[in-house]
């Protein structure tokens, strides 16, 4: 029995990178002999392990066999005559499978590139140095979720390109259907950790590239070809600015729910009727839309889910908010939930932020419209709203008649704080 460390460990070092997590396979062995070694199982489809020590997933050594359309449609063949070329062969991409015998790391997966002897069945370490994404086999073509990954890796390793034959591959993927038997959780888990990457947009482009973003996101696809606002750079294209502004996201370190929004708060772009271009009336409600029904059929996150939902409502009068009165800033405020939930509006804030600076020559311009809804929203959540209604229900109000109150007691407070000289 051997043991090797596989995957992104060994590529990460390769390419200088941390080494996050480890995983490895196991040859010549059975489930019977890890157990007896004190392994605990956890593999549902093919036997995995956890080390008792480190926790790290020990593998068997396995074949993949394609029976049925989608991501659970395959026979697994785990058994101590699979050799280590074999297992390698099923994974995605080149520099992914490349392992390193255990016999020379560490007992931390530790290993001196200098020392070690690598076995790279599929030249792995020449598309690192020549910074090539390419699949390993033809058999690549068996698992939907690869074309993701693969996008997800032009992410994240942003001088990376994609190999004329992979991406060629992937569009045959596309056109035989193979993408549209990919299960909503796999799709959102792999778009999720791309929005994530170092340079996101390169994973919309690799999926355009290859036909696969308008099979899973058409509403995002629509978008490529569609003129800006009339206000905004006509010229530039919808498509591109959605994703100046999702790199903005990245370059300014957002949090995931803050690039969903960025990704999605043009969405109503895409259906705008011919009439109206290039004002793009009414988008708002249309992404709001477009966006209910992407949430649904993706199952995306609660938290992401509604920031998004308010960012494509809210963020043409979020551009707009520096020539709102004080009132209509308290409107403002209300609509985006900012009393209810104070912490959620720097979110909203910094995706509006983004967008406006993700725009041809507006990359590093101020942003003042956050600063003054932040200190709006810190000169309303002043007011004490227990006296304020303990004082309506003393003149008789009652039910919404309350809420009037404090409203206008916040109202005044924003007034007061923009007269005393405030952004």
């Amino acid at each position: 029995m051997n043991t090797y460390l596989v995957g992104g460990a060994v590529r990460d070092a390769l390419m200088g990178l941390p080494v996050q997590d480890r995983d490895w396979v196991v040859v010549g062995g059975t489930p019977q002999e890890l157990l007896d070694q004190g392994y605990f199982p956890v593999g549902r489809d093919f036997p995995v392990f956890l080390h008792p020590l480190t926790k790290e997933e020990y593998a068997l050594a396995r074949t993949e066999r394609n029976t049925a359309p989608g991501y659970h449609g395959f026979a697994v063949h785990a058994a101590p005559d699979v050799t280590l070329e074999e297992d390698l062969a099923r994974r995605d991409l080149t520099i992914n499978s490349i392992a390193v015998c255990a016999d020379t790391t560490g007992s931390r997966g530790q290993f001196d590139l200098n020392r070690c002897e690598l076995v790279d069945p599929y030249g792995g370490q020449g598309d690192i140095a020549a910074k090539v994404l390419r699949h390993v086999t033809p058999a690549f073509r068996e698992d939907p979720v690869r074309i993701l990954r693969v996008a997800r890796f032009a992410a994240r390793f942003t001088d990376f390109t994609v190999a004329p034959e992979t991406i060629a591959l992937m569009q045959q993927m596309v056109l035989e259907g193979t993408v549209d038997h990919l299960v909503a959780e796999r799709v959102w888990q792999e778009v999720s950790r791309g929005l994530m990457e170092a340079q996101p947009s390169r994973m919309f482009a690799v999926l355009r590239d290859c036909g696969a973003l308008a099979r899973l996101l058409p509403e995002l696809d629509r978008l490529w070809g569609v003129p800006q606002s009339a206000e905004h750079h006509p010229e530039v294209d919808t498509g591109v600015h959605v994703m100046l502004v999702l790199d903005m996201a990245a370059r300014l370190q957002a949090s995931l729910p803050v690039r969903f929004a960025c990704l999605t708060h043009d969405l109503g772009k895409g259906t705008t009727p011919a009439d109206v271009l290039p004002r793009h009336i009414g988008h708002e409600e249309r992404s709001v839309r477009l966006l209910k029904d992407l949430c649904q059929r993706l199952r995306v996150p609660v938290d992401c889910k509604e920031l998004a939902n308010v960012v494509a409502r809210e963020h043409g009068n979020i551009h707009r908010s520096a020539s709102l009165n004080a009132a209509a800033t308290v409107r403002l405020l209300e609509r985006c939930d900012g009393f209810r939930k104070p912490e959620r509006l720097s979110d909203v804030l910094l995706a509006c932020e983004c967008d406006a600076r993700g725009r041809l020559g507006f990359q590093d311009a101020p942003y003042p419209q956050a600063a003054r809804l932040a200190l709006a929203l810190r000169n309303a959540l002043s007011v004490a709203t227990d006296s304020i209604a303990a004082r309506a229900i003393s003149a008789g109000a009652r039910g919404p008649k309350i809420g009037e109150w404090i409203h206008k007691a916040r109202v005044q407070a924003v007034e007061t704080g923009n007269a005393s000289g405030s952004p």
